[in-house]
C-alpha cells in the first residue's frame, strides 16, 4: 500500500511573517479588552467609589445612577465610531503601518489619561472617547477571543487586592502593555506589499513581498503572485478612479439590484445590534447577578465563562459552520436561539425572581435563566455577531464595495453606541423583564424579516451575486444562482 504523504510545507509560515501577523494582531486588543476587562472593571468596589457609583449614593435616583454607569461605558463606543469613519481616509492617505502606529497611540494616550482620571468624571469620558478613536481605527476584522481575558483579571484584582486606586488602576491599564510592545516592535515591520504597489512603489513591495514569503525576489512564487497584486492594483485603480465616493453611493440608490443588497446589509446591521448582543456582553456581569449569581467575584468568573463560550463558538463558526450550514442558517439558527434565550430571561425576571433579599430563590428558574444567558451567546456568536461582516464583503461588486461596506460599518457603530448607552437604562425603566421582551420582539421580526429577504450566498461568486437580488424582494429566500451551461443542481 502507498503511503500517503504529508505536505508539510502548508503548515510552515515563515518567521518574519509570523512576527507581523503577530504584532498587527495585538491592534484588535483595545475593542476587545473594553468589552470584557474595562466593563468588568467598573463592577470593582474601588472604581465605584472613585467615581461616584456607590448603590448608597444614589438611593432615590437609579435613572442618574444608570446614566453616570452607560455614559462611561458607552462613550468608548461612541469615540471608535468617529475613529472607525476617520480611518477609511487615513489609509490611504498615510499607509496601511503609519495608520496602525497613529490609532494605537491615540489609544495609548486615551487609556493612560483614563487610568489616571482620579474621580474626575469629566475626563474620564473625554478620555473614554479620545482612547475610543483609536480604538475604532483599529478595528478591522477583530478577534473575539480577546474579549474573554479581561473577566478573569478583574476576579484576580477582586480576589487578591484592596479596593483602592491601584485595583482598578492596574486592570485597566494591562491591555498597555501588550499594545505598547506591539507598537514598539511596528517599526520594525514593513508597510503591505499591495499599499506600496497602489502607490507605484514596485521594486520596494516586490522586496517586502518576498520577506514575508521567505523567498528570493527573483523566485518564479514571488513573481507570480507579484503579478497578481499589480494587476488587481490597476484594475482597481482604472475602476475606481473616476468614480467618488457620492458617485458611488448614488449609485448604490440608482441601480435596483444594488438598493437591494445595499438596504439588505444595513437591515442586517440594525437587526444586529438591536437584538442585544453588545448590551449583555458590556453589561454581563450585571446580568449574571440578576440572573441569580451571587456574590461579585463568582459574577465576574461566570463573564469569563461568557467570554470562552464565545471564543469558542466564534471559532466554530470561522473554521468551518459558515460553509457548513451557510450564512442564511447560520444567521436564522442564530435568532432562534437568541429569542428563546430572552423570552425564559424576560419570564424569569417578571414573574420567576424574587422581588426582594427576604424571598427564597427558585433555584432551578435561577439556573435556567444563568443557563439562557450562555444559550444566548452561542445564538450571538454563530449568528448576527459575525456573518454581516462577511456578508458586507461578499454581495457588492468592487466599484461600490468600500462606500456601501463603510456606511454599514458607520451604522454599527453609532447602533452599538446606542444600544449599550440605553441598556442601563432600560434595565431600570422596564423592570429588567421589558428590556429582554423588547430584544425578543426585535429578535422575532429579524426572523421575519431577514427568513424572508435574505438569499443564501454560500458557494456564489462575487460575479455572480446579481442573480441572487433579480426579481421581488419577498422570494428572495429561495433565490438561486443559474447553473452553467452543461452543469446540474441538485437544488
Amino acid at each position: 500500500m502507498r503511503r500517503l504523504e504529508l505536505d508539510r510545507s502548508r503548515w510552515t509560515t515563515p518567521s518574519f511573517y509570523a512576527f507581523v501577523i503577530l504584532v498587527i494582531a495585538c491592534g484588535s486588543i483595545p475593542k476587545g479588552y473594553d468589552e470584557g476587562g474595562y466593563s468588568a472593571s467598573v463592577r470593582l468596589y474601588s472604581f465605584k467609589a472613585d467615581f461616584n457609583l456607590l448603590d448608597s449614593n444614589w438611593t432615590n435616583n437609579e435613572t442618574g445612577l444608570a446614566n453616570r454607569v452607560a455614559n462611561i461605558t458607552s462613550f468608548n463606543v461612541l469615540g471608535a465610531a468617529l475613529g472607525a469613519l476617520v480611518s477609511l481616509d487615513l489609509n490611504d492617505r498615510l499607509g496601511r503601518l503609519r495608520s496602525w502606529q497613529l490609532a494605537c497611540a491615540v489609544w495609548m494616550s486615551g487609556t493612560f489619561i483614563q487610568v489616571f482620571a482620579s474621580g474626575m468624571y469629566g475626563l474620564l469620558l473625554f478620555a473614554r472617547i479620545w482612547g475610543g478613536l483609536g480604538a475604532g481605527a483599529l478595528t478591522v476584522a477583530t478577534p473575539l477571543y480577546l474579549s474573554e481575558i479581561g473577566f478573569f483579571i478583574n476576579y484576580g484584582a477582586n480576589i487578591h487586592m484592596s479596593p483602592t486606586r491601584s485595583q482598578y488602576r492596574l486592570v485597566q491599564s494591562i491591555p498597555l502593555i501588550p499594545v505598547g510592545v506591539a507598537f514598539g516592535a511596528s517599526t520594525m515591520i514593513p508597510e503591505t506589499p499591495r499599499y506600496l504597489v497602489s502607490k507605484s512603489r514596485l521594486e520596494e513591495g516586490r522586496n517586502v513581498l518576498a520577506r514575508l514569503r521567505g523567498l528570493d525576489a527573483l523566485s518564479p512564487k514571488i513573481e507570480e503572485e507579484f503579478s497578481l497584486i499589480t494587476t488587481q492594483a490597476r484594475f482597481r485603480a482604472d475602476t475606481l478612479s473616476s468614480i467618488s465616493n457620492w458617485t458611488a453611493f448614488k449609485e448604490t440608490q440608482s441601480n435596483p439590484n444594488y438598493r437591494q443588497r445595499f438596504w439588505l446589509l444595513m437591515a442586517m446591521q440594525t437587526i444586529s445590534q438591536w437584538t442585544g448582543g453588545n448590551g449583555i456582553t458590556y453589561y454581563v456581569s450585571t446580568i449574571f447577578e440578576s440572573a441569580g449569581v451571587t456574590g461579585n467575584a463568582t459574577s465576574l468568573v461566570s463573564s469569563g465563562a461568557y467570554g470562552v463560550v464565545k471564543l469558542v463558538f466564534t471559532m466554530a463558526f470561522t473554521w468551518g459552520l459558515i460553509d457548513f450550514l451557510g450564512r442564511r442558517y447560520c444567521v436564522l439558527l442564530g435568532l432562534t436561539l437568541q429569542l428563546a434565550a430572552h423570552v425564559y430571561l424576560a419570564c424569569y425576571m417578571g414573574v420567576l425572581r424574587p422581588s426582594d433579599d427576604t424571598e427564597l430563590v427558585n433555584k432551578p428558574a435561577s439556573n435556567t435563566a444563568i443557563a439562557a444567558v450562555f444559550i444566548y451567546a452561542i445564538g450571538w456568536s454563530i449568528g448576527l455577531c459575525t456573518v454581516p461582516y462577511l456578508y458586507g464583503t461578499e454581495i457588492f461588486p468592487t466599484r461600490i464595495r468600500n462606500v456601501s461596506y463603510a456606511v454599514s460599518m458607520s451604522l454599527h457603530w453609532f447602533f452599538q453606541f446606542a444600544v449599550v448607552r440605553v441598556t442601563p437604562n432600560m434595565f431600570v425603566s422596564l423592570h429588567d423583564w421589558g428590556a429582554y421582551m423588547f430584544w425578543a420582539i426585535i429578535c422575532f421580526v429579524g426572523l421575519v424579516v431577514l427568513g424572508i429577504w435574505m438569499p443564501e450566498t454560500k458557494g456564489v461568486d462575487i460575479e455572480l451575486m446579481g442573480e441572487l437580488f433579480e426579481g421581488p424582494w419577498y422570494l428572495r429566500w429561495r433565490a438561486r444562482v443559474r447553473p452553467k451551461n452543461g452543469e446540474q443542481t441538485g437544488l
